[in-house]
């Protein structure tokens, strides 16, 4: 019996519906490096809303210069993530990188890789959320070299805040930050914290702040804000959903 004797004919009325996913659909380009985005991300993600992950080469080191490199490899990965077009919003995940190479250098090579997503980046995500939040004097909490720290330092001037305060723990290697322990990061944020300051801003996608920024934010009495918190806010807005999330900070359950 010949193969073709035992192929049917594929059926006419085929049934389709909206997919998993019929909420959104959001794309994260991370560090090749990262161990700490995605579970976040998973975390927190909304029913009817997928989540896409892709990650750019980089070594076990975070300097400026390794971060800089990052921006010729944004295009190719975002054009990874769900090519047949239906990603809604695409975001490039470091804090770090995405001040070191420039919001707007970032945005142009998103949609290079994915033209019909909204772009955005990590940086983006926390200049919303402190401006949201109404906040104009902030002190920073970091896991950077100093050569990062004062990169960020000058970024959020430029946007507009007043860095009262920012403190590194002057770590390099990735695989660092991300065994630095949730309750040294909660007691290492306060005690940047400073009577003027409007909040607290725990920068670095890797550090697990997520675990603790409702109890850094309960014990400062004051807005305090972490990277991953942001970045999925602002995710999740610019893709239309308002869910809201309890014990992960104001940001998350009332905006």
């Amino acid at each position: 019996m010949s193969s073709d004797s035992v192929l049917a004919p594929a059926p006419a009325d085929i049934r389709f519906d909206d997919g998993r996913h019929p909420r959104a659909k959001i794309g994260y380009v991370l560090l090749a490096t990262e161990q700490t985005v995605q579970d976040d991300v998973l975390t927190l993600r909304p029913p009817g809303v997928g989540v896409h992950f892709t990650r750019a080469a980089i070594p076990d080191s975070i300097t400026s210069e390794s971060l800089a490199a990052q921006a010729d490899l944004l295009a190719d990965c975002a054009s990874t993530l769900l090519p047949d077009g239906s990603l809604d919003v695409v975001c490039y995940a470091c804090t770090s990188g995405s001040l070191v190479i420039g919001e707007e250098r970032v945005f142009a090579e998103l949609r290079r890789g994915a033209p019909g997503a909204q772009a955005t980046s990590l940086i983006t995500g926390v200049i919303r959320a402190l401006k949201t939040l109404q906040a104009r004097r902030i002190v920073v909490a970091t896991p950077y070299l100093d050569e990062v720290n004062q990169r960020e330092v000058e970024y959020l001037e430029q946007a507009g805040f007043e860095v009262v305060s920012l403190c590194g723990l002057n770590l390099e290697k990735d695989s660092d930050m991300v065994r630095v322990a949730p309750d040294y990061i909660a007691e290492f944020a306060l005690a940047q914290d400073r009577a003027d300051a409007d909040a607290i801003f725990v920068s670095c996608g890797a550090l697990r702040t997520l675990d603790v920024i409702a109890e850094i934010e309960a014990r400062a009495g004051k807005p305090a804000i972490c990277s991953n918190q942001a970045m999925i806010w602002d995710c999740l807005r610019l893709a239309g959903i308002d869910d809201r999330f309890s014990g992960y900070g104001s940001l998350l359950s009332d905006y």
